[in-house]
């Protein structure tokens, strides 16, 4: 889904003095067993969340981090939205959608209530324009490529193709047909991205249950947007998010009650309430890797003869859940060979093998100026020595790095990956040669043609199976290092308030959440600052 642009540093430091929790309850957002609301409109008011300094892009065609996708879930909706519990997409603009036998053709009916903020009202026709933007060539969306199991999109956002060969046509003021290339089971999640959200033409009007009323470098306040369809289920008039990376301060707020939600950049042990703090894995992987066309460590010998001088278990161990593999373990995908083997011999043997000159054998790693990743760089150092392998790191400030990836001309960077839904495609994609996510410049025409042939493949465990070759390969061809799993942290009191649900991608959509009716903890002292 996105780039992580959280502060793991903090975490890692407070991991050891939190609790760890989980769901625990069904969804059941609005109304209690007895069909009365659950939602008790006196107690409203601002809900005031805290997040790490961060310069945000509201611009949900290409935005790609974590911290904006939080935000952007209030802003803007497309056809599908997360359940905040379960993560399945939810009807949202589109009311209902048939799908053709053969399981390619998708006709969505849109609510006829929806509505911009502006009170423009939201058509088939509005979808269409909004995705035809975001696949634009000129556009360079990064996750215009999630839609290529579309006729014609891969073409036409790569300037190869023609926008009346794109497979989404508008046969009524609320009826959008959209063809695809294959059966795509998951093609609902893929929409509730909100990159597919519907985007106005005028980028001040939205079309979420929110409306963005001012934005400053230390502050951002939305502001209910009445006009959206939904409107009379949305119980708060105002969302205000605090921008602070002073730890101290941050922590005493929560504890204070000025703060209702705190994102991070809190102290952990010094929460008082320590039931609030959640930390959970999330789908999402930390790994680095290779820029594989850049010689010599374009061969994958060559990068393999590197895998196999790395201590893993040293390299691992500042992780929380450390990572073998591309994919965190979902159900029904099958287990396959991570990466852990160290062998010093065979590492020398495979560098003689790939034939690089004594004065070829340096590699550049670049990475943020941050402790964490810079001691793993000191390690690999250490470890590609003894292979006769120099490496030199290269830094720039945390906050410009994953903007600097496409133009550095390095040869190993450091990511961190959180899937947009619960399927392997959310991390596979991002390896595909013509993927707008590619980073890595990896093309490989053997892992192309499983992604295709998983494509078309209805059976679950069949496609799983696919994909997990797949994965296989591109570990195989040493194209990544898997370090960890990262892990979400929020502190919340969860009984204050409701429609907040752990969950795997750390998403917590804002239109579902509400101040419940407490009573004061009896005995509690607040801590001074």
């Amino acid at each position: 889904m996105h780039k992580n642009n959280k502060q793991s540093g903090v975490l890692l430091i407070a991991a050891a003095a939190v609790l760890i929790l989980s769901s625990q309850t069904p969804l059941d957002l609005l109304k209690d067993n007895t069909g009365k609301s659950r939602i008790n409109s006196a107690v409203q008011r601002e809900l005031r969340i805290l997040n790490s300094e961060f310069s945000y892009n509201m611009n949900p065609h290409t935005a790609n981090y974590s911290s904006e996708a939080q935000i952007l879930t209030g802003l803007f909706e497309g056809l599908f939205s997360y359940d905040p519990y379960s993560l399945e997409a939810l009807p949202a603009v589109a009311e209902s959608y048939k799908l053709s036998r053969d399981k390619k053709t998708w006709t969505f009916t849109l609510r006829s209530n929806a509505k911009f903020s502006n009170n423009d009202s939201i058509s088939a026709q509005s979808v269409y324009d909004s995705w035809i933007r975001l696949l634009s060539p000129a556009a360079q969306a990064p996750f215009a490529s999630l839609l290529d199991c579309i006729e014609g999109v891969e073409e036409y956002r790569t300037g190869k193709g023609t926008v009346e060969n794109v497979g989404i046509k508008v046969s009524g003021p609320q009826t959008l047909v959209v063809k695809l290339q294959n059966p795509t089971e998951h093609f609902p999640k893929i929409l509730c991205h909100h990159a597919f959200s519907v985007v106005h033409k005028d980028a001040s009007v939205y079309s979420g249950a929110y409306s963005l009323f001012s934005l400053h470098e230390t502050e951002i306040i939305l502001k209910k947007n009445n006009n959206y369809w939904d409107s009379g289920n949305v119980a708060l008039p105002s969302i205000r998010l605090i921008l602070s990376d002073d730890l101290e301060e941050n922590t005493f707020l929560y504890n204070t009650g000025s703060i209702d939600w705190a994102c991070d950049a809190v102290n952990a042990g010094k929460i008082i309430d320590k039931n609030s703090v959640v930390v959970s894995t999330q789908f999402g992987t930390e790994y680095l890797f290779f820029k594989s066309h850049r010689a010599p460590w374009n061969s994958d010998t060559a990068r393999n003869a590197l895998l196999y001088a790395v201590p893993w278990e040293e390299l691992r161990s500042g992780s929380i859940v450390p990572a073998d593999t591309l994919l965190v373990q979902l159900r029904g995908y099958p287990d396959i060979a991570g990466l852990n083997d160290q062998d010093i011999d065979e590492a020398k043997r495979l560098l003689e093998e790939a034939e690089i000159p004594l004065e070829q054998r340096k590699i550049t790693c670049a990475v943020p100026d941050n402790s964490y990743i810079i001691k793993q760089m000191e390690l690999l150092k250490t470890a590609w020595e003894q292979i006769g392998v120099t490496l030199e790191i290269q830094k720039t400030p945390t906050n410009r790095y994953l903007q600097s990836i496409q133009g550095w001309d390095a040869d190993v960077f450091t990511y961190t990956w959180i899937g947009d839904f619960a399927d392997p495609l959310a991390f596979l994609e991002l390896f595909r040669s013509n993927s707008s996510l590619n980073e890595t410049q990896w093309v490989n025409n053997a892992y192309d043609k499983l992604l295709s042939e998983a494509s078309q493949m209805s059976d679950s465990e069949q496609r799983y199976n696919k994909l997990a070759e797949a994965e296989t390969l591109l570990l195989d061809q040493a194209v990544i290092i898997p370090v960890s799993h990262p892990v979400s942290f929020n502190v919340i009191d969860r009984n204050l308030i409701g429609g907040w649900y752990d969950n795997a991608l750390d998403i917590h959509p804002l239109k579902y959440l509400y101040f419940n009716e407490t009573k004061p903890i009896q005995g509690l002292v607040l801590a001074s600052k």
